[in-house]
């Protein structure tokens, strides 16, 4: 079975209305319900008005009774940036609350003035919290107090004040069991990260952002890890991300991408400004024509765009070129002013160009079985 998947950030230009594109997210999602898109993450970010969702859990509780069946993903709750204790009862929750259609997507944290504002500007440290983190919530999830827990990053205990014929000193757990399938981001080739996830068995997420070369080494790389862990790598874990959009006329989608005020060199002038200030370029006299320009060539390096026909060309050579994987994840961008072309696109991309390129990666699964 192969999957479609929605991924949001979201990012917007920083201008806009934040009730409106709120909304917008709203009804993308429910849109992807409609249109039978088997799940929906959504980012987390607090220092960012162009990202401006610091609640992926609250943002999709709002949209658990308006949906029927579609799964939601934190794309990713940020661990070292929240106590992990609280990460377990709101993750619980929200498990409970949508009956099970929750993904627990964690990672390190991505947005370099979120690193600053709590602290956490060393990278080693901050991957060594998010494992320290996942440990002890899955410790809360499965064990019962009393505990101690003197890590490197956290210190908490529960001892003395427990009452369990009263429930007092226990943790709710989740309704999924043991636990939601968790799962990480990657974006670098040859990820280490990707192997530390198929040692654990997490599900893998590769950014719509990242070149198809750089995507084709995160399941080798998940796999070598699974199979050191006495692990059977299983490529429906595997949600790839890829930015689509499909127009009347590929002449229309080559106008869209040469708008160096469009959706699409908004997005990747962002991307790679928060970039710059990831590696310790903090220069603000920035010449924005030249971002842009930069912008646009990313762009048509990695946005898939076109006639339905050229659409479904391109993502069966990205699916030959990355290899099988289980969800293709389409990247909610700012609509704003194009609501009408961006709603056909996901319609026509689920009702036409999906059941073909779904049967193609079928058929490749069944040649390759047969081998």
């Amino acid at each position: 079975m192969v999957n479609l998947g929605l991924f949001m950030m979201p990012l917007h230009p920083p201008a806009r209305d934040l009730t409106t594109v709120i909304e917008e997210n709203r009804e993308l999602v429910l849109l992807g319900d409609r249109l039978g898109f088997s799940e929906a993450w959504m980012g987390e970010h607090y220092t960012s008005t162009g990202e401006p969702i610091p609640s992926p859990l609250i943002f999709n509780a709002s949209l658990i009774a308006e949906t029927k069946q579609i799964k939601f993903g934190t794309g990713v709750v940020s661990l070292p940036q929240q106590h992990p204790v609280v990460v377990a009862g709101h993750a619980a929750l929200f498990d409970h609350l949508s009956k099970g259609r929750f993904l627990f997507g964690i990672g390190s944290g991505g947005l370099s003035s979120d690193w600053e504002v709590f602290g956490n500007l060393d990278g080693r440290k901050r991957a060594m919290a998010m494992i320290e983190s996942i440990d002890l919530i899955m410790k809360i999830w499965t064990e019962d107090p009393p505990f101690t827990h003197e890590g490197d990053h956290v210190q908490t205990s529960l001892t003395d004040r427990i009452l369990p014929e009263m429930g007092i000193g226990r943790f709710i757990r989740p309704y999924q069991q043991p636990h939601p399938p968790i799962a990480v981001s990657v974006r670098g080739a040859n990820s280490m990260t990707a192997n530390f996830a198929g040692q654990r068995g997490w599900c893998l997420l590769s950014g719509n952002f990242v070149p198809a070369a750089d995507i084709a080494t995160h399941w080798p790389s998940y796999a070598a890890g699974a199979e050191q862990a006495g692990r059977k790598p299983d490529p429906s874990v595997w949600r790839v991300g890829r930015s689509v959009l499909i127009t009347d006329s590929d002449a229309e989608a080559q106008e869209i991408l040469d708008d160096p005020e469009g959706t699409f060199t908004w997005y990747y002038t962002y991307l790679n400004a928060q970039g710059k200030l990831a590696g310790g370029d903090f220069n603000t006299d920035i010449d924005w024509t030249a971002a842009k320009a930069e912008a646009m060539v990313k762009a048509k390096e990695l946005v898939i765009a076109g006639s339905a026909d050229t659409v479904l060309d391109r993502l069966i050579a990205f699916r030959d070129e990355v290899g099988d994987f289980g969800t293709l994840m389409l990247t909610g961008h700012d609509m704003e002013g194009a609501l009408p072309l961006w709603r056909r696109s996901f319609t026509t991309l689920a009702e036409t160009v999906w059941p073909k390129l779904s049967a193609y990666m079928a058929d490749k699964r069944m040649s390759a079985a047969a081998e």
